[in-house]
C-alpha cells in the first residue's frame, strides 16, 4: 500500500467497517486513532475532517476509524471496533510510514470514553490518550435527583452505550463501561482536555480521571479550556491543536523519548 502526501485512503479493517488514513505531509512523527462523537448514536468518520487535517499537519499521521453505533451495537462492540481499528494501524505501519511501533488514540466527547476505555483495558497498546471533553465515572455523571428524572431526558449516551434503561439495574456493566474503574499505574499518558462552561459533560468528569490516573501513578495532564463549552470551537483553535500535536508527538516518535 502507498500513500501520498495528502492523499485519504479508506480501507476495511473489519467486517463493515472502513478507517480513513490521512498522512502526515512529508515524514510522519507517529500515527494516532481518533474517534468521533455523537453520544455513541450518531457521527461518522468524515465529521471531523478539518480538525483531523489540522492536527495531521503538526506531523502526525491521523486514522479515523468507524465504529458501530447504538441501538445496534453495545457495550463492548464499540471498544472491540476500536481495538480492531488500532490492531490494523499497528500492523501496517511501515507501509504508513510510521516509525517505531507506537499509536496513540484521541478521541472527542463519546470518542474520548471509547479511547480511554480502549487503552485501560490493556486489550490494545497504547503510546498516548487525548481525551477531550468525555465523561469518565457513568454513576456520577448520569446520576439523577427526582427532580432531574421528571426534567431531563430519560435517556442519555451511557444509556445508549449500554443498551439499557435503568443504569442503577446494571452497577456491574456500569463501573466496566466507566474508564474511572480501570485506571491503573501502568496506564498509558493521558492528556485531558475539558472546558469550564460544558453543560453536556461537566468538566468535574474530566478532573475525576485525571485525579484517579495521578493518584495511580500514571502519567496525565488536564488542559482547561476556559470560556469552553462542549464541542466549542476553542478546542480546533490552532493553539489547542497544537498542544495536542505536541503531546502525541513527544510520546509517538522514538527519537523523542
Amino acid at each position: 500500500m502507498s500513500v501520498s502526501v495528502g492523499a485519504v485512503r479508506t480501507h476495511e479493517f473489519a467486517r463493515g467497517l472502513q478507517l480513513d488514513v490521512h498522512p502526515a505531509p512529508g515524514e510522519t512523527q507517529g500515527a494516532v486513532v481518533y474517534l468521533h462523537g455523537g453520544g455513541f448514536v450518531s457521527g461518522e468518520r468524515s465529521m471531523d475532517r478539518q480538525r483531523v487535517r489540522a492536527l495531521a499537519a503538526h506531523g502526525v499521521t491521523v486514522v479515523v476509524p468507524d465504529y458501530r453505533l447504538a441501538p445496534a451495537a453495545r457495550f463492548p462492540d464499540q471498544v472491540d471496533d476500536v481495538c480492531d481499528a488500532v490492531d490494523w494501524v499497528r500492523r501496517h505501519l511501515d507501509e504508513l510510514g510510521v516509525p517505531g511501533d507506537r499509536v496513540g488514540l484521541w478521541g472527542a466527547s463519546a470518542g474520548a470514553v471509547l479511547a480511554a476505555l480502549a487503552a485501560l483495558s490493556g486489550r490494545v497498546a497504547a503510546a498516548a490518550v487525548v481525551s477531550w471533553f468525555g465523561f469518565s465515572d457513568i454513576a456520577t455523571c448520569f446520576s439523577r435527583s427526582p427532580l432531574e428524572r421528571a426534567l431531563l431526558p430519560p435517556r442519555g449516551p451511557a444509556h445508549a452505550l449500554l443498551g439499557v434503561d435503568d443504569l442503577v439495574a446494571v452497577p456491574d456493566l456500569v463501573r466496566d463501561a466507566s474508564p474511572v474503574d480501570h485506571v491503573h499505574a501502568e496506564a498509558p499518558p493521558f492528556l485531558i482536555a475539558h472546558g469550564d462552561r460544558d453543560h453536556l459533560v461537566d468538566i468535574g468528569e474530566s478532573r475525576r480521571l485525571h485525579e484517579a490516573l495521578t493518584r495511580a501513578g500514571a502519567r496525565s495532564t488536564l488542559l482547561v479550556l476556559g470560556g469552553a463549552g462542549h464541542e466549542d470551537p476553542a478546542f480546533d483553535e490552532p493553539s489547542t491543536i497544537a498542544v495536542t500535536a505536541a503531546f502525541l508527538r513527544s510520546h509517538l516518535h522514538p527519537a523523542t523519548t
